[in-house]
């Protein structure tokens, strides 16, 4: 699957995975980077939600390309 951007402002931006179950958010906070993974409870896999706090920008990006890859389902 793919994941498109579906939010992008001063603060966020925001993935969502092609079937529409799930999100990964990453947020700039005013000390910190935030990036959220988040999947419905409908999804066939069930729910599932897992978030981590970073203090610069690439390593929170990191993160998020790190997350599209495990949470990426066929």
């Amino acid at each position: 699957m793919s994941w498109t951007e579906v939010r992008r402002d001063d603060r966020i931006v925001e993935w969502e995975r092609s079937d529409g179950h799930a999100t990964i958010r990453l947020r700039h906070g005013p000390n910190a980077w935030h990036v959220r993974f988040d999947r419905l409870h409908q999804a066939p896999d069930g729910r599932g939600y897992e978030s981590e706090r970073f203090d610069d920008e690439a390593a929170a990006r990191d993160a998020v390309e790190a997350w599209k890859t495990e949470y990426d389902v066929e």
